[in-house]
């Protein structure tokens, strides 16, 4: 799957650049794992070992996620984002569904790619959003770049859960290079990927020739209203 976005990038005369994402927010994109190698455990009595495996075995654990809920804003208060989330699909030709491009409101809005997990559950959910639109000038995800491992994101469900998600890496890739078995595959834990168009922009395809990409986890999750 391909994101299909095409930024008609506002007047070049008047155009700020958007921020891109510094190499030091480069992250780690792949399933969380142990940062550094730790010794060995000591040696232990192979009878109590294999009794706590079997028990260990009897009781499922999985990776810390939510249900299923539609999500229905998003806010990233590093970038001062807050915006209400559209639901999308995909276009005839397999790319994704983005927000309007043009003079209304809708353009601003960030997007839930309906046919990814909602926020929270297992697998990865994907919410894109426009970088700028010729109308209107920067949009929603205009500072996306800006965003830093260890930043937070806080998606409010419509069960009156508020996702919280924890910023893991972010990165500019050239669309003919997207990571689609990165963006789209299921890293094993609860994932949250954001996108927006960005680096050079092509006055004459009206468009955008690199994606940046935000990969973030699910760190945490409370009512609504109980944000600290």
């Amino acid at each position: 799957m391909a994101f299909g976005a095409t930024a008609i990038g506002y007047s070049l005369a008047n155009q700020r650049h958007a921020p891109a994402p510094a190499p030091s927010a480069a992250g780690v994109l792949a399933s969380p794992g142990r940062a550094r190698a730790e010794p060995p455990p000591p040696v232990r009595d192979p009878q109590r070992v294999a009794a706590e495996a079997q028990q260990a075995a009897a009781v499922p654990r999985e990776p810390f996620h939510l249900g299923s809920s539609r999500p229905v804003s998003i806010a990233i208060p590093a970038i001062k984002v807050h915006s209400v989330i559209q639901t999308l699909g995909v276009n005839p030709n397999g790319t994704i569904e983005v927000p309007p491009l043009g003079d209304t409101p809708k353009t601003n809005e960030a997007a839930w790619f309906k046919y990814s997990a909602t926020p929270g559950q297992l697998g990865v959910s994907v919410i894109e959003g426009h970088i700028d639109s010729a109308f209107q000038g920067p949009s929603v995800f205009f500072e996306l770049g800006k965003l830093a491992p260890g930043d937070r994101i806080y998606v409010a469900l419509a069960d009156r859960v508020e996702a919280v998600f924890t910023v893991r890496g972010v990165r500019q890739y050239q669309k003919k290079n997207f990571p689609t078995g990165v963006f789209y595959g299921n890293p094993g834990y609860a994932a949250l990927h954001l996108v927006t168009c960005g680096g050079a922009f092509d006055p004459t395809d009206h468009q955008y020739l690199s994606s940046i990409i935000v990969v973030a986890s699910l760190t945490g999750a409370r009512p609504i209203g109980r944000r600290a």
